[in-house]
């Protein structure tokens, strides 16, 4: 296959981000085709980057023009577009979450596991990261022993509605759920989540900051702070106490800035800018991966199992509990 002809459903400012991703900055794939439920913006978008529109993400997918799906819809309609991909035997990629429940997730493995092949993708970006991979190998090889304690931070300077206690779990640290099992090669087996004192730039009801306790089978004891409203920047961090070093995320390389009589580091607005790179390698892995036939990336189970840790997270938020994390078992299919 010369070049993949890839076919997005779902028009949003990250599917159009990833529309000029693919065409302009990647290699060997083209999107040829859009589908959005709003068929005049769809029409809009698919004129300015000079693509077919199609009224319904079905009609798309079934197109024998498009070799691969991308899913960038809202999260409710994920599961809807990503069971048509895998009904028409093509590789999909879909933007986190899988599917909003645990449930819904199941489903799309069941399908998976009945075409007999692994067809899905979740866009987990963070396992394409620099600084991730260096942590991931870092812990891999044990040269500093083994992990015991991971200390780990997601601030937003600010959150746009509609945004409620749910979110920092759900919207927010979810992507912690995803990396850190990824970065252990271990399940969760209890999650809890804690309310401290809030920050008065909080709006009134939400508690702000969050903080997730994530205990593995091995005993690995993680905590995550969810401070989504903190008024001054995005930053994201991590550190891994090994046995034997501790390990930290290591920050993205920016300019040194002299301005109002203080000399510093600039920092990133958002994740649009913070985890660019991430985004770019992740897709252009995707392509590669799906032009060979196979996936390489987080897999449908790997979306599975963040909303069963992520469920457990909210069930513990709402109940100020500490819940058990379990999982069915995992198929042959998403062994390797």
């Amino acid at each position: 296959m010369s070049e993949l002809k890839i076919g997005l459903v779902g028009t949003g400012a990250i599917g159009r981000t990833h529309i000029e991703r693919i065409n302009n900055k990647l290699a060997g794939a083209k999107v040829i085709a859009c589908a959005d439920v709003n068929a005049d913006f769809c029409k809009k978008v698919a004129d300015q980057y000079g693509i077919a529109a199609y009224a319904t993400g079905e009609e798309m997918i079934e197109k024998a023009g498009v070799d691969a799906v991308i899913v960038t819809t809202s999260d409710a309609y994920h599961e809807q577009y990503v069971m048509a991909a895998i009904q028409a035997g093509k590789y999909v990629f879909c933007e986190k979450p899988l599917a909003p429940s645990a449930e819904a997730c199941k489903r799309i493995v069941e399908a998976e596991l009945a075409a007999g092949k692994q067809l899905v993708q979740v866009g987990f970006m963070r396992r394409y990261d620099p600084g991730y991979r260096q942590l991931k190998e870092a812990i891999q090889t044990r040269k500093y022993g083994e992990p015991l304690l991971l200390h780990c931070a997601h601030r937003n300077a600010s959150v746009t509605e509609p945004w409620d206690n749910a979110s920092a779990v759900e919207n927010s640290m979810v992507h912690e759920i995803d990396v850190l099992r990824w970065l252990l090669g271990e399940d969760y087996a209890t999650a809890e989540v804690r309310y401290g004192k809030s920050t008065r730039k909080a709006k009134e009801g939400l508690h702000d900051p969050q903080i997730m306790i994530l205990t593995t089978k091995s005993g690995v004891r993680i905590d995550v702070e969810s401070f989504v409203c903190n008024g001054q920047c995005y930053d994201i961090r991590c550190e891994v106490v090994c046995e034997d070093a501790i390990l930290n995320l290591p920050k993205p390389a920016t300019i040194e800035v002299l301005a109002d009589t203080v000399r510093g580091n600039a920092v990133d607005a958002d994740w649009t800018t913070r985890f660019v790179e991430a985004y770019n390698v992740e897709f252009q892995e995707w392509i590669n991966a799906t032009k060979a036939g196979r996936v390489d990336g987080p897999s449908a189970w790997d979306g599975y199992a963040c909303q069963v840790a992520a469920a457990a997270a909210s069930k513990a938020r709402e109940t100020q509990t500490i819940q058990p994390v379990t999982y069915d078992e995992m198929p042959a299919l998403y062994k390797k």
